[in-house]
């Protein structure tokens, strides 16, 4: 891990980028780069704030365990899940999605990893949060390298889980581009490159061969490591990938630990400034492999460690700092999702400030973040309903009648629906339409329901 270093001001995090990398030239207007000088913005004052839709918020649910650089530290503390379920819903807001990130789940665990979080996924999709799943490469000593037989894992992860209407997001792979640190990131392993971009369009298949709409496939990458590893990070995926890759990608998330990792300190209130250069970076390393900027970065990872001189008080105003660029800016960089590492410490006493970035103490106490975590959530989150927690049974019926279309909904699960909300028409050609239903349930959500219809029935519509 980094060391702390003293408390640096934004000159100096300037001055660190620039020996990272060389002044950014700006991207040719190609769908593909060979530019990977993507120093990113480091004076947000100049760059515009675009309006975006609001941030869908969630946080990382487990307790710490994972250490850069180590292997996994084991809990002072035991997990209660009655007590972290309970601690959510402290956290979320009536009306607003929080999506829980399920972390480590490893191949090399093989069908016990997976049972493990088929349990974990149902239990929080029946308290009604949304889940998205850390699908880690971490590859046993056999499985090393086996690229076939990884991808034939993610399609079987994807099959399995995609099932739940609530299981949203598929993250493939975590941090390949770093290299130093197989317990938290997947770059240490063989060919690990590879596992991304294959995994990454096995999974978008999969996703798409069985109707799972609602589950979304992406990646991530950690802000940042030095030069000569980006360049051959980003021209890896160019170039192994190409446009298959990007086709199959619907969002890529983003790892920022400002003053704990890059930049590895900083002056309280300039955390939100080294945010918007590692979006900015983000933005101009997606230009390499041609991934267009309406796919929408995830914050998938951001936090801010207690600890020895890292006072309670401190991860507050960090994460106003943070929590703040992220929404100020969501619109200019097309950042849909937010995501806060992670809700409890895993020991609160040690001098290893890694098992503290909990908004709760490893005894379940509150730190003071957590509640300004939920007025985030409250104040700033997204506003849209829950999905039902399985698959309706209703379909449109649609019947001509004295030249009017009668639209009804029908079914084995009628008794759910509150009412039809809007019915709208879309004209296919040759005398064919699309009819679409959305539906209120009676549990709160929406869902909508589509019918090809041939012929024409003389009327309106």
């Amino acid at each position: 891990m980094v060391a702390v270093l003293a408390p640096v001001r934004r000159p100096l995090l300037l001055l660190i980028a620039l020996a990272l990398t060389a002044v950014a030239t700006p991207a040719p207007a190609i769908a593909q780069s060979a530019d990977t000088n993507c120093l990113g913005q480091l004076d947000p004052t100049t760059v515009p704030k675009k309006p975006g839709r609001a941030l869908r918020f969630g946080i990382t649910p487990g307790v710490q365990t994972g250490q850069l650089g180590t292997g996994p530290a084991p809990p002072r503390t035991p997990e209660d899940p009655a007590r972290h379920l309970a601690a959510l819903g402290r956290l979320r807001a009536p009306g607003s999605p929080f999506v829980l990130r399920l972390h480590r789940f490893f191949w090399s665990d093989g069908e016990a990893g997976v049972q493990r979080f088929l349990a974990l996924a149902d239990r929080y999709t029946r308290a009604g949060y949304l889940v998205e799943l850390q699908l880690r490469y971490h590859p046993s000593a056999a499985q090393e390298g086996d690229i076939a037989a990884w991808t034939a894992f993610v399609r079987d992860v994807v099959r399995r889980f995609g099932r739940n209407p609530r299981v949203v997001a598929v993250q493939v792979t975590n941090e390949v581009n770093l290299s130093f640190s197989p317990d938290s990131s997947d770059g240490h392993y063989a060919r690990a490159r590879e596992a991304l971009v294959h995994g990454v369009i096995a999974a978008k298949d999969e996703a798409r061969r069985r109707g799972f709409g609602q589950l979304a496939i992406g990646f991530n990458w950690a802000y940042r490591s030095d030069p000569a590893s980006e360049a051959s990070f980003w021209r890896s995926l160019r170039d192994l990938g190409g446009r298959p890759f990007v086709a199959a990608l619907d969002w890529v998330g983003l790892d920022a630990y400002p003053g704990t990792l890059f930049p590895p300190a900083d002056t309280p209130g300039d955390e939100g400034d080294a945010m918007v250069n590692a979006m900015s970076a983000l933005r101009c390393y997606l230009r390499v492999p041609g991934v267009p900027a309406s796919v929408p970065i995830h914050i998938e990872e951001n936090g801010y460690p207690t600890g020895p001189g890292r006072t309670e008080q401190h991860q507050v105003s960090a994460m106003e700092s943070m929590i703040g660029a992220v929404d100020a800016f969501r619109g200019t960089y097309n950042v849909s999702d937010y995501r806060w590492f992670n809700l409890r410490d895993g020991d609160s006493t040690s001098a290893n400030f890694q098992t503290q970035y909990g908004l709760l103490r490893d005894d379940y106490t509150e730190k003071p973040a957590f509640a300004r975590y939920a007025r985030f959530v409250r104040e700033r989150g997204r506003r849209e309903a829950l999905p039902p927690l399985r698959r309706l049974r209703l379909r449109v019926s649609v019947r001509c009648r004295c030249g009017h279309r009668r639209v009804r909904v029908v079914g084995r699960d009628l008794r759910k629906v509150r009412r039809v909300v809007r019915v709208t028409w879309k004209r296919l050609g040759h005398g064919r339409r699309v009819v679409r239903v959305r539906v209120r349930l009676r549990d709160g959500g929406q869902v909508v329901l589509r019918r090809r219809v041939k012929g024409t029935c003389r009327g309106r519509g």
